[in-house]
């Protein structure tokens, strides 16, 4: 279908795909949107999570490697990716009883495999940079939907840091509410949204307060000898004692009192950091559950200190509305409820949502925003130069 014929249509679907930090798999979600980009009735059609093998986390993690990261493995895995997200779409559009045929649009990012915002010198040019791998034309051939990708090149092209992108999301669901809003999405790393009632897209702020699982799913990794990759509903933290002294060393981390914008990723946070809080831990003597205990306060710890610096401040919210596997954690949202006691702690499927579905949903709706024209990358959030319109279009 022409893009323009796309363009001019009242209700299109489309599938939002999603694979973050925490590789564990990707995310499908197959949604209904009429109206206009920045305000429109959405209905959630379907969600579908993917689970990645083994064999592909082992091949992804190999990405974040430099030492393992060879020009050949990327470039295959880039390709390979391509089809995982393909197989995802395919089977949700399935799973809602419909064909590639009845689909408008795909939308995703791909995975991430290093993320350096930061505008460095290279060959004598300034510029920040990302890398994402899921090559968007394999999607569209496989599909035979039309695609939009690599969602964060042009905002970094335009001077940003690339992420995060969800908060677009968070501001069409919600700003409908009519109240001050904040939405936090726990994933491998954790991002708030937050806007006041009647806020344009120019006064949204978002960006990422630091670590939300990733570090916890590593510590769960070493304590159980890899048996479980996550604290299945914070059992683990819920058993242990938080060790106040590790905690506060962990906390002086300057990431988390740097003033937005900010992103972050992997590549801070990711195996060398796991490393470093071991070391510390060792030093401490904190070991099994209570080290899972303490790097879940950690991740509540620096939401807390970035809702009281940076967003409370701005925008008198009353409640959190939280998103991603980090809202089926009980003790992470104890834990946040106890250091920020005067906001209520609520999560998507307290408003219909899927927390799970929350990045995914974004992402469709972003890619719907890029077919209409509509800029969608908030420079409020990213530190982007100007507004501009995300993503490449690649044709059925």
């Amino acid at each position: 279908m022409p893009w323009q014929r796309l363009r001019a249509k009242p209700t299109r679907l489309v599938v939002g795909l999603v694979s973050g930090t925490s590789v564990d798999g990707i995310d499908a979600a197959l949604v209904e949107v009429s109206g206009d980009p920045l305000s429109p009735s959405l209905r959630l059609l379907g969600f579908r999570e993917a689970p990645f093998s083994a064999e592909v986390r082992q091949a992804i993690f190999a990405a974040f490697r430099p030492e393992t990261s060879g020009v050949d493995h990327l470039c295959r895995l880039n390709y390979a990716l391509g089809h995982l997200f393909a197989d995802a779409a395919l089977n949700v559009i399935r799973q809602c009883g419909l064909t590639p045929a009845d689909v408008d649009l795909i939308g995703f990012a791909g995975q991430t495999v290093y993320h350096i915002p930061d505008p460095e010198d290279v060959l004598g040019i300034t510029t920040g940079s990302t890398l994402q791998l899921g090559e968007a034309a394999v999607v569209a051939e496989r599909t035979r939907i039309p695609v939009v990708g690599e969602l964060y090149t042009r905002d970094v092209a335009a001077g940003g840091k690339g992420a995060p992108l969800s908060p677009f999301g968070d501001y069409v669901m919600f700003r409908g509410l009519n109240k001050p809003v904040a939405v936090h999405n726990i994933g491998g790393i954790a991002n708030v949204t937050a806007f006041a009632a009647g806020a344009a897209p120019e006064e949204v702020i978002g960006f990422d307060t630091g670590p939300g699982n990733m570090v916890i799913d590593a510590m769960v990794r070493y304590v159980t000898g890899g048996n479980q990759q996550y604290d299945r509903d914070g059992a683990l933290a819920a058993a242990g004692v938080v060790h106040d002294g590790l905690l506060s060393e962990l906390m002086e981390d300057p990431y988390f009192s740097a003033p937005p914008p900010k992103a972050t990723g992997r590549e801070r946070y990711g195996e060398q950091y796991a490393r470093h809080v071991l070391e510390r831990a060792r030093a401490y003597g904190v070991g099994g559950a209570d080290l899972v205990a303490t790097v879940t306060a950690l991740t509540a710890a620096s939401i807390a200190l970035n809702y009281e610096r940076f967003v409370l401040p701005r925008v008198a919210v009353s409640e959190i509305i939280l998103a991603g596997g980090g809202a089926y954690n009980p003790t992470l949202r104890r834990f946040i409820q106890e250091r920020l006691p005067g906001l209520a702690v609520r999560t998507f499927e307290d408003y219909g949502y899927s927390s799970k579905a929350r990045e995914a949903i974004a992402f469709a709706l972003i890619a719907n925003a890029t077919v209409a024209g509509v800029p969608n990358n908030l420079p409020s959030v990213t530190g982007a130069q100007r507004p501009v319109v995300l993503g490449k279009l690649v044709p059925a």
